[in-house]
This record gives structure tokens, C-alpha cells and sequence, in this order.
């Protein structure tokens, strides 16, 4: 059993474990419990009623947040041609081809987010048992695959965040820093939450958002209350 520290029993003893909070709530108690000398991330974790072990219920895709998640990201753009230049333009932190790939083979991981154009991906798919475990694998569903990289590496360093299904059906997004305003943590909140219900499958029968939880990367979990549509549409969502 994990044994957690001082700060973390202090926190949770401020927590009505039996109890569901509104959003705005749950993130205004994250930012006043985090007793950490950084600036903590702040992230979301749902449990989906979806059975990933089914291709046709894995949910995976991308949003870009209202205000960012408050961090600098390292984009790295496999590419070839004219698209070297065009991905330096942009932003990008790391451009390059198979020099590239070998790179990372070999161990090298010095970067938070992967783009390649679709002519690299015979290349860049020797490197799915590496970089998929990670979630840093590019992919169409994603947008991390595409000849439009410059919209991409404008997306991810504006804010853009990916999310995907893991073995037990969760979904585990950051959504800014404990810094940021609380009504900015709650525009974050429910752009991802929007994105989820647009990116549910077909397939998914039933409750499809089950649990809604929100953390500080140091702090315990704070349950939210049920996602009902008219709450959803009342915080602006269609």
C-alpha cells in the first residue's frame, strides 16, 4: 500500500471523501490545498463506460485549451524537403528525418510532443514500441500526422493537449498549473470534457463519463458531481 507524506495527509483531510463537488469547487480546493514549492499541474481523470480492449471504443483525439497548460512545450517534426524549413519556421524544437529516428533508437528522448508528415511514417513506425507506451507516437487521429505542420506546431505550443483511452478505459488530462485563475482552470475543464463527448464512440453503450476527478500532480483526488447535459450546457457547451 502506498504511503503518502505529511502534505498529502494534511490535504486530504481537507476533502469530504463522501462527498461529489461541483467543478468550480473541486478546482478552487486543488489550488488552495497544493502546499508544493512549484507550480504544481493541475489534471483531469475520467473514467469512460467504454471497453478498450474493442478498436471500435478506444477514444482518442486532441484539444486545444482556452489558456494553455501553463507549461513550455519541445516539439520534435520528422519530415523531409521543403518541409525541414517550413516546421523551423513555425516553432518547431527539433526538425529532421531518419537522423532522427536513429537518435531516438538509440535512447534519446528530449522532447513532450511528436509531429511527422505522413511520406515519414515508414520510418517513424519503427519507433511505435518506443514512443507508444509513452503516448508521444504520432498520429491522424491526433493531428500529429500531417503535411500542414505549421498548424500543428501552432496548435500543440498554443496549448493543445492529447488524450486516449488507457488499458482500464481512463482518460488522464493535464489542464493548467495551480497558478492559473480558477475560472481559467474551469474553461480548460470543460473544453476537455466537450471533446470527450464529441469523441465518443458508436459503439459505447450506457453511462459513457462515469467518474470525473480533479488533482493536483501532488495532491489527492477530488471527486466532481455528475456531468449532466443541462450542467454542461449551462457552463456553455453545445
Amino acid at each position: 500500500m502506498t504511503q503518502h507524506g505529511k502534505r498529502y495527509q494534511d490535504a486530504r483531510s481537507n476533502i469530504d471523501r463522501d462527498r461529489y463537488y461541483d467543478p468550480e469547487e473541486a478546482l478552487k480546493l486543488v489550488k488552495s490545498l497544493s502546499q508544493t514549492k512549484f507550480d504544481e499541474t493541475v489534471e483531469l481523470a475520467v473514467r469512460l463506460g467504454v471497453n478498450p480492449k474493442h478498436a471500435d471504443q478506444q477514444v482518442r483525439g486532441g484539444v486545444v485549451l482556452p489558456h494553455g497548460t501553463g507549461k513550455k512545450v519541445r516539439v520534435l517534426v520528422f519530415t523531409k524537403g521543403e518541409k525541414l524549413k517550413e516546421a523551423e519556421v513555425a516553432g518547431a524544437d527539433i526538425v529532421g528525418g531518419e537522423d532522427l529516428v536513429a537518435k531516438i533508437q538509440t535512447g534519446w528522448l528530449d522532447f513532450d510532443v511528436a509531429v511527422a508528415t505522413p511520406d515519414m511514417m515508414g520510418a517513424v513506425g519503427k519507433l511505435g514500441k518506443i514512443l507508444g507506451p509513452r503516448g508521444m507516437m504520432p498520429n491522424p487521429k491526433s493531428g500529429t500526422v500531417t503535411f500542414d505542420v505549421a498548424k500543428a506546431i501552432s496548435e500543440i505550443k498554443a496549448g493543445k493537449v492529447e488524450f486516449r483511452t488507457d488499458k482500464a478505459g481512463n482518460i488522464h488530462v493535464p489542464i493548467g498549473k495551480v497558478s492559473f485563475e480558477a475560472d481559467m482552470l474551469r474553461d480548460n475543464f470543460f473544453m476537455v470534457i466537450e471533446a470527450l463527448l464529441k469523441a465518443r464512440p458508436p459503439a459505447a453503450k450506457g453511462q459513457y463519463i462515469r467518474n470525473v476527478a480533479v488533482s493536483s500532480s501532488m495532491g489527492p483526488g477530488i471527486r466532481i458531481a455528475s456531468l449532466k447535459a443541462a450542467t454542461l450546457g449551462k457552463q456553455g457547451i453545445k
